[in-house]
């Protein structure tokens, strides 16, 4: 029979003898009560969500995070695992005065082993610093995300990222290889393996990755490497409709098999707010176009790639998929436009409210959604503005709808819900997520129950109360 976690305890009834019991295993130090102190570990980068706390705690090695668990478990006393702070549904906050466990100062890199093509790395590792670790031994971490500053590697591991390279590598999941995870009770459990075969009964890592938090902390992982590409060309190219876009994509698996890492989609209406965002950013095209696509193909040859993309984007030119491409003449073009692509979500903000949706279809129906989605949330709010861009490779859409130009910002954020449940009507209709890489946290733990099976709703829930049974992990989330 199925049955829930007990319920913790409301955390704003921890004594001050628990808050001084947890403070002493990691140090006076690394216990912040202070208000001034806790206060970053309190907001998220969109300002939706406020959290509240007594206390966080910063734990200096993976011994230290099994002792909090360990009397949190044994008190019944509620935890919030933290990474970078990046998350966008919620899914790292305390809402309700529990303990913040932040994973920051885990942040050694063990080890990279280029022969095995592995790299171990601590949960609060910040994703920039894998990648760099990777790139001095000669290999690449192909992870890549507009907040790779500051997000780390436990956090894209809980979240199972995506980000701009999904369609040659994977998202998180599939460049995992081993996990360190401490469980609820304070066990430690050693999955550190490097073997690309191990079929020794069930895949744990895999309930941890994606889980957000819930089932047990992620402390370090095994990341899988490549190498690093000997020649990589970017272009920036004008399309009349994701349909044209959707060609170019097959074109140039067809023409240039196996160098596609990165195949992004992005409107008009984006690149607009994008442009007027970011400093010294310049129209990429000679002239404006309803679409574009920003494409970049790498290989371990180390010639060729140039005339290949030539080729396909002259081919795509005569079949009337493109209307212009510029190929990036330097490294420092290949960046702008990089940059113009990555700052397209900050990029919203100056334009009022935006209500989002992380949402991903099967790929060949991209273009279905798009129009209908459209035309739908134009139908509901008037003058309201569509600013979808995302990773077409795979089929990840960040389908965003701006509010109509002097609107007032609360009321058309006050139609978020409303918004979403006709969005994503659309993507269930063509078989969709309606959580592409950006996990469930709160934002979306009410809808998840409506389009998920039933019965993985009941597995997830049998798995929560197994390993979690006294409902201290991340409390509140996804379930």
């Amino acid at each position: 029979m199925m049955h829930s976690p007990l319920p913790a305890p409301s955390p704003d009834l921890i004594s001050p003898d628990l808050i001084a019991r947890f403070t002493a295993i990691v140090g006076g130090k690394y216990a912040l009560t202070d208000a001034n102190d806790v206060a970053p570990y309190l907001i998220e980068q969109r300002g939706i969500y406020q959290g509240r706390t007594p206390l966080v705690l910063r734990p200096g090695s993976v011994a230290e995070v099994s002792a909090i668990l360990k009397l949190a478990n044994e008190t019944r006393t509620a935890i919030v695992p933290m990474g970078g702070n990046t998350g966008l549904v919620g899914g790292q906050m305390a809402f309700n005065g529990e303990i913040v466990l932040s994973l920051a100062r885990l942040d050694k890199v063990r080890e990279v082993d280029a022969a095995s093509n592995t790299m171990t790395c601590e949960a609060g590792v910040i994703l920039a610093n894998a990648q760099a670790a990777a790139s001095e031994a000669g290999r690449l971490y192909p992870l890549s995300l507009g907040s790779e500053g500051s997000c780390t590697v436990g956090g894209n591991l809980s979240s199972n990222a995506g980000g701009l390279q999904v369609v040659a590598y994977g998202n998180a999941r599939e460049l995992t290889l081993g996990l360190e995870v401490v469980l609820a009770d304070g066990r430690i459990w050693n999955g550190l393996n490097k073997l690309k075969k191990d079929n020794t009964g069930y895949d744990l890592k895999n309930l941890f990755v994606g889980a957000e938090g819930t089932l047990g902390i992620i402390t370090a992982a095994v990341l899988k490497l490549f190498p690093r590409p000997r020649s990589v060309e970017t272009a920036f190219i004008g399309l009349p409709s994701p349909r044209a876009a959707l060609d170019l994509l097959s074109l140039t698996r067809d023409r240039a098999a196996g160098t596609v890492t990165s195949f992004e989609l992005i409107s008009r209406t984006v690149l607009e707010m994008g442009l007027n965002f970011t400093q010294g950013a310049r129209e990429p095209l000679d002239d404006k176009h309803p679409w574009y696509v920003l494409m970049e193909l790498s290989s371990q040859a180390g010639s060729g790639l140039h005339e290949a993309l030539e080729d396909v984007l002259g081919t795509a030119l005569e079949r009337g998929m493109i209307t212009d491409a510029v190929l990036a003449a330097s490294l420092e073009q290949a960046k702008s436009f990089w940059r113009l692509r990555e700052q397209l979500t900050e990029a919203q903000k100056p334009a009022g409210g935006s209500i989002k949706h992380d949402i991903s279809v099967p790929i060949a129906v991209v273009p279905e959604f798009l129009e209908e989605a459209t035309a739908a949330v134009q139908k509901m709010v008037p003058g309201c503005r569509p600013a979808p861009f995302g990773h077409l490779g795979d089929g990840n859409m960040h389908y965003n709808v701006s509010q109509p130009v002097g609107a007032d910002k609360t009321a058309f954020i006050a139609r978020w819900d409303e918004m979403n449940t006709l969005v994503h009507g659309i993507v269930a209709k063509y078989q969709g997520s309606v959580s592409a890489e950006h996990g469930i946290g709160v934002m979306k733990r009410d809808i998840l129950p409506l389009v998920k099976d039933p019965v993985a709703m009941e597995l997830m829930r049998t798995l929560k109360a197994t390993l979690d049974p006294n409902g201290i992990l991340n409390p509140g989330k996804v379930l």
